[in-house]
């Protein structure tokens, strides 16, 4: 008579369940190979990254050293838009790996941008999702804050007041976004834009001070001013 309770043929000798044998060894090697190829593709996701982090760094340079747009921006802007579809394809759960990355190659194109006098790109344009597009746009602000500075350094006033104008309008959109930080780590590169355009502000108005004077100042000839 069947009353709900395992079978006597389904028990040990002593009457007890048999103990399950474990984990298969199906499972365990297909766990194996799950692993191995994740730790492959994190070394490659590691790969890409430099390689674009290294490459945005140096074209930085140049374009602050030189102020003009090197073709190995093009390289920048491809490896930028590859890494990121990589990560949407291969990357899922390592993608902070590739943050900084993305942000520098971010960084770069849109100084590159801002160089050549080109409207800024967005998030689609190169390839690349808004929240590290968004935190790009927060670096560039203290790059656009080095033309200032350089401007300053070359007695054009006028450049100056130029890129402190797109400081503003650039930390003025930035501005613009409330999120919480479990989707973007924005409130910091916010802060700091805030804090560089006021520092900036500041230099530049004493710099249209001290021009001012000496401008004004008696016994200055016509050809110093």
């Amino acid at each position: 008579m069947t009353n709900g309770s395992p079978s006597s043929d389904s028990r040990g000798g002593d009457g007890r369940p048999p103990v399950p044998a474990g984990v298969s060894e199906t499972t365990l090697a297909g766990i194996e190979a799950h692993l191995r190829q994740r730790e492959l593709r994190r070394e490659e996701l590691y790969q890409r990254a430099r390689r674009l982090r290294r490459l945005a760094q140096t074209t930085m340079g140049r374009l602050h050293a030189e102020r003009n747009v090197p073709p190995a921006i093009a390289d920048v802007r491809k490896e930028l838009g590859e890494l990121a579809d990589w990560l949407r394809r291969e990357g899922r759960g390592d993608e902070g790996l590739a943050h900084d990355a993305l942000q520098e190659g971010i960084e770069a194109v849109l100084l590159a941008e801002i160089l050549s006098g080109t409207p800024l790109a967005g998030p689609s344009e190169l390839g690349v999702d808004p929240e590290p597009y968004l935190l790009g746009l927060g670096d560039v602000v203290g790059e656009v804050r080095r033309l200032v500075l350089d401007r300053l350094a070359h007695d054009d006033l006028a450049g100056a007041e130029a890129y402190l104008a797109l400081m503003d309008s650039l930390t003025h959109d930035l501005l613009r976004f409330d999120t919480t930080r479990a989707i973007v780590q924005l409130k910091p590169k916010q802060d700091t834009a805030r804090s560089l355009l006021e520092r900036t502000r500041g230099e530049v108005v004493m710099a249209r001070f001290h021009l001012r004077s000496h401008a004004s100042a008696p016994g200055t000839s016509r050809e110093d001013r």
